[in-house]
């Protein structure tokens, strides 16, 4: 299979005052850097999605895509706008990260594979254990088949916004990944979480 990565930034990061939540510093560089060193490892080639003037991601090199669907209507679109590219390019799927969430684990799309296979499916979505949900799912993490865009679209066209509804219908396996001292798909949404993820840092560089 021919798997492309596909690093989700069309969101308008309202709780962070606006702007591009990827270019905020984190430990001396952007969080898109360091999404970018743990996605890229694990894929062919990595496009951006996000949305205005590209010319801000300049600096990356990688192809900047925009939603195709109008209004900011949330993941979904990005996810579309990924497979587009993605079949341009002759691919079967993309694997999905969200820009904001710079700790995701280092082997997402094998465990990705492997929990799609075993459910005989080709879609997944990246979770973790929930002690009262019992899994909670991360759906801006996920494995996203190339053979599936126009049933997306339409859904999209339709109303549609909620990943996991639109997922569900697919039967999308859930892929179970460990917690560790802390969220491994722990996003920062606010600035308080700018400052916890430095934390996370230093404490494991100490």
């Amino acid at each position: 299979m021919k798997i492309l990565g596909v690093i989700l930034a069309g969101g308008q990061a309202r709780r962070m005052g606006g702007g591009d939540k990827g270019l905020l510093p984190l430990a001396g560089k952007p969080i898109l850097s360091h999404v970018l060193e743990r996605l890229e490892p694990q894929v062919e080639a990595v496009a951006l999605n996000a949305n205005g003037d590209a010319t801000r991601f300049a600096h990356y090199g990688l192809p900047v895509i925009s939603d195709s669907i109008d209004g900011f209507a949330g993941p979904l679109a990005g996810v579309l706008a990924g497979l587009d590219w993605a079949a341009e390019q002759g691919a079967d799927a993309i694997v999905t990260a969200a820009a904001d969430t710079p700790f995701f684990p280092c082997d997402l799309l094998p465990v990705l594979l492997l929990a799609a296979e075993l459910e005989g499916t080709n879609l997944a979505l990246a979770a973790t254990p929930d002690p009262e949900r019992g899994v909670s799912r991360h759906p801006t993490f996920g494995l996203w088949p190339v053979a599936l865009r126009e049933d997306l679209r339409l859904a999209l066209e339709g109303g549609l916004r909620k990943v996991v509804l639109w997922t569900d219908t697919h039967n999308a396996a859930d892929a179970l990944f460990p917690n560790w001292d802390f969220d491994p798909f722990f996003n920062i949404n606010t600035p308080e979480d700018l400052v916890v993820a430095e934390t996370i840092l230093r404490e494991a560089d100490a």
